[in-house]
């Protein structure tokens, strides 16, 4: 059979804005495709919840592909072992405490996981700005990252969500631009974006996980954009707490939707 190079197009336009139709109206909208923010959208997703990830690269996984200093190893503690171990990457031990993965297989595994559960994964498309209604995040405004980078006049598109999730790591675009458009208090101590801190991995692994939480109504943040919403320290290349991070955001979302079953976006 001849190859139909218009139909190869067509299949690849429908298929793709049956994908985006479907992610108009969103249980769960998240910024960034880095190991927090995909494994929150597995959890997630796992749960019946209508989910999708929108990446501002081609590329997912964050800092993770690179592990440390472009040596493209993991390293994860006990507690974070655990979480590879659900989606089944194998990870070695390198003493009691730690256990080493190769962060290709990671960043490959988690990701084609989250799609297999359903996550709708978007690359090159920007978070430009957020929709609030009534003092609370309602979901995102859109644009391809290629118009972002060049700065052309193009007008964005809108998707709805019940929660926003800031996955955007060290940046906290998404909680940026809250601070910066709304004028309001942020759910942090100084009601602003607190900052991130310089390198302290004992202290930053734990806070991670602590400071994954709501920071504005409808919107948490996890992995590095917690710590650094909240004033933590960095952690360097350990992702245990990152992708512990991942799994909190989903439990406390999946708590807050069971309580709102029924209602509407808007409401």
């Amino acid at each position: 059979m001849a190859l139909d190079e218009l139909k190869i197009t067509q299949a690849i336009i429908e298929r793709f804005t049956e994908k985006l139709k479907s992610a108009l109206n969103l249980d769960v909208a998240i910024v960034g495709a880095g190991p927090s923010g995909m494994v929150a959208s597995y959890y997630l997703a796992k749960e019946g919840y209508n989910v999708a990830i929108f990446e501002r690269k081609l590329s997912i996984g964050g800092g993770m592909w690179g592990g440390g200093m472009m040596f493209n190893q993991i390293v994860v503690q006990k507690a974070g072992k655990r979480i590879l171990d659900d989606f089944g990457v194998k990870s070695l031990p390198y003493n009691e405490e730690y256990f080493t993965a190769d962060a290709i297989e990671a960043t490959t595994v988690i990701c084609a996981k989250a799609c297999q559960a359903g996550v709708k994964m978007f690359n090159c498309i920007s978070m430009e700005d957020v929709v609030v209604r009534k003092g609370r995040v309602c979901g995102l405004v859109i644009n391809w990252s290629p118009v972002e980078m060049t700065g052309l006049h193009v007008d964005p598109l809108v998707v709805h969500a019940r929660y926003v999730i800031d996955a955007t790591g060290h940046t906290t675009e998404v909680i940026k631009v809250i601070e910066r458009k709304m004028g309001e208090r942020l759910l942090t101590p100084s009601g602003k974006i607190e900052g991130e801190k310089s390198l302290w991995v004992e202290i930053a692994e734990t806070t991670t996980i602590e400071n994954t939480k709501e920071a504005y109504p409808g919107i948490f943040v996890t992995g590095m954009a917690a710590n650094a919403t909240f004033g933590s320290y960095r952690m360097g290349p350990i992702f245990g707490g990152m992708l512990l991070s991942g799994e909190k955001v989903a439990q406390l979302i999946h708590e807050r939707l069971k309580g709102e079953k029924g209602k509407s976006v808007d409401e």
